[in-house]
């Protein structure tokens, strides 16, 4: 099922240019003939009720001017490009959505939140923040916002039960802070054409002793790793030499990313619990019964520099320097995520799914004739210090936050575009361009029932009761943008050799405590802040249940492996 644009930029530009002070149904007819159509989870009838809610709604705003913001990805592209405009010629309200690097947006946020200057209306900004905003009540709670300020422009078929990820962007005070708009998972991505093909089956077990499959620990991920790398797969249809792993290892603001977005929780970093591990996140922060942070380092009994969080970077850089193309080194989150699709990588543990637009575009070496592709996405393996109720994955949602330094109408004016973008009438096409589902019945829609044989089973995980064990980072993080900077300079030391994983661990949980020390001398998140528990012999925690965690006698356990289709069976029982 090909999903194109039939709407350009430019023809939504010209309906804008003719757009009276503030336009009417005829806009709003013409963008669903040419863009929507019946991929929508409401009728046409209905699309045209609730494009009638905004047009009416936005009359008191017709005219004003605002700019939004939002990471460089194929959905917000979709949305600059295409709805935005579409927006404008409807409402008369002129949107400008920007599109700048993931850490700039993060940064503009912190910006406007140390400055209190309104830089933009909206942020689309991870939902990995919530913790940041729930403690420093800067961004406006849209919970009260909509039930206040914002009740007239607030869209009455906007749904929230529809939305799949508000858990993610709600306070432990049970509050909305943030309106997901787009949503994507970090799952295992393997050649399954190679995996099975019977000589490379065959000639795998010749030499470990089990069967190929997707593996269920990082000892099997090692091992197809090593297998794969430097193979001849011409034979399978392959290139004459091929790579066991993908990953990157620029020192970048991506770089951090790649760590707190469950890589060390996957291999067994930090303690049982879901969403996120508890005392002790996939952050090693550990926080107290009243969810103030209290350490980071293991001697405050935190876990970010304890035995699993060394084993993880140790061997992520094991893995990048034997079984990597030589430049994955070098690059970042956006540069190595679509490199899988050129063909010559056999698996990859930890791979984004918003990358999945790339996966599936015709003509590239990994889709087959037929528009099917040779991949398949699986839940990533575990490593040797997991245990059974960790985290298991990070999944995460873009989420439109309102700051309280916009002023009030420029913030009704940016809500009502960002309850357009997602809306019931836009998200199936939305997603069919982007696949970063955020609705129950986009996902549900017929065009995904068709489409999913293409999509290397990313409909059917998000389908599953499964999806619900993948979360982001939690409440625990009192100021992610601080803290997030300090995992990509001090691994990004590891990275390049300058210090040993152990040293740069150290140096991470140094610095995290510092920014708590501070954060809770100054007291800016009264009684929700931080407060750090005094050090003691690392020794005492290690000897308590739970993280932090001393060195395991066998970093490389048995190997297990399990056949794909018998793992989406898994899937579709929870």
């Amino acid at each position: 099922m090909r999903i194109r644009h039939t709407t350009s930029a430019m023809a939504l530009a010209l309906m804008v240019l003719g757009a009276p002070a503030w336009a009417d149904m005829e806009a709003a007819k013409a963008f669903l003939d040419a863009e929507i159509g019946d991929l929508s989870a409401l009728s046409r009838a209905d699309q045209e009720a609730e494009l009638q809610w905004f047009i009416d709604a936005a009359k008191p705003l017709a005219g004003m001017e605002i700019k939004v913001v939002s990471e460089t990805i194929a959905t917000h592209d979709y949305e600059s490009k295409v709805l935005a405009p579409a927006f404008t010629a409807i409402t008369g309200i002129k949107v400008t959505h920007d599109l700048i690097g993931e850490g700039d947006v993060v940064e503009k946020l912190q910006t406007q939140m140390q400055s209190g200057e309104n830089i933009y209306d909206a942020y689309i900004n991870d939902s990995d923040l919530i913790g940041t905003h729930w403690r420093y009540q800067q961004a406006r709670n849209l919970s009260d916002w909509m039930e206040g300020e914002g009740k007239p422009v607030t869209n009455p078929g906007l749904d929230l039960a529809d939305f799949i990820g508000t858990k993610f962007t709600t306070g432990p005070d049970g509050k909305l802070y943030q309106l997901p708009d787009q949503q994507f998972a970090n799952l295992y991505w393997f050649r399954y054409d190679w995996f099975n093909d019977q000589k490379t089956k065959d000639d795998f077990k010749a030499k470990y002793g089990y069967d190929l499959g997707v593996p269920l620990n990082w000892s099997a991920y090692e091992d197809i790793a090593e297998f794969f790398t430097g193979r001849d797969m011409t034979y399978a249809g392959g290139p004459a030499s091929v790579y066991g792993n993908m990953d990157y290892g620029k020192k970048d603001p991506s770089l951090g990313w790649r760590y707190t977005d469950a890589w060390m929780s996957m291999a067994g970093m930090g303690d049982v619990g879901e969403p996120n591990g508890l005392p002790v996140d996939e952050w090693g922060i550990r926080v107290n019964e009243k969810s103030q942070p209290v350490g980071s380092c293991t001697a405050r009994g935190g876990s970010t520099n304890d035995a699993a969080a060394v084993y993880a970077i140790t061997k992520a850089i094991e893995w990048l320097q034997k079984f990597s193309p030589p430049a994955a080194m070098g690059m970042t989150f956006s540069e190595a995520g679509s490199v899988p699709a050129q063909g010559d990588v056999a698996q990859q543990m930890f791979w984004y799914t918003v990358f999945t637009a790339d996966m599936v575009k015709p003509g590239t070496a990994v889709m087959n004739a037929d528009g099917t592709p040779k991949w398949r996405m699986a839940p990533s393996p575990h490593g040797a210090y997991w245990q059974n109720g960790q985290k298991v994955g990070y999944q995460d949602a873009g989420s439109w936050t309102l700051m309280k330094s916009t002023p009030v109408d420029r913030a009704q004016a940016a809500w009502l575009y960002a309850q357009f973008v997602t809306s019931k009438t836009v998200d199936v096409k939305k997603s069919q361009v982007g696949l970063t589902f955020i609705r129950e019945s986009t996902i549900n829609h017929e065009s995904f029932t068709k489409r999913a044989p293409e999509l290397g089973g990313l409909v059917e995980f998000y389908r599953s009761p499964a999806r619900l064990q993948w979360s982001p980072t939690g409440t625990n993080i009192p100021d992610y943008p601080k803290l997030a900077q300090l995992w990509w300079q001090n691994i990004g030391d590891a990275m390049s050799g300058e210090k040993s994983p152990q040293e740069a661990l150290d140096g991470l949980c140094a610095e995290q405590e510092k920014v708590l020390a501070r954060l809770e001398k100054a007291g800016v998140q009264g009684d929700l802040g931080p407060k750090l528990n005094e050090e003691q012999d690392p020794q005492y925690w290690l000897d308590q249940p739970g993280a932090p965690v001393a060195k395991l006698d066998n970093e490389k356990p048995a190997a297990e492996t399990i056949p794909y289709d018998e793992l989406i069976k898994s899937w579709q029982q929870g």
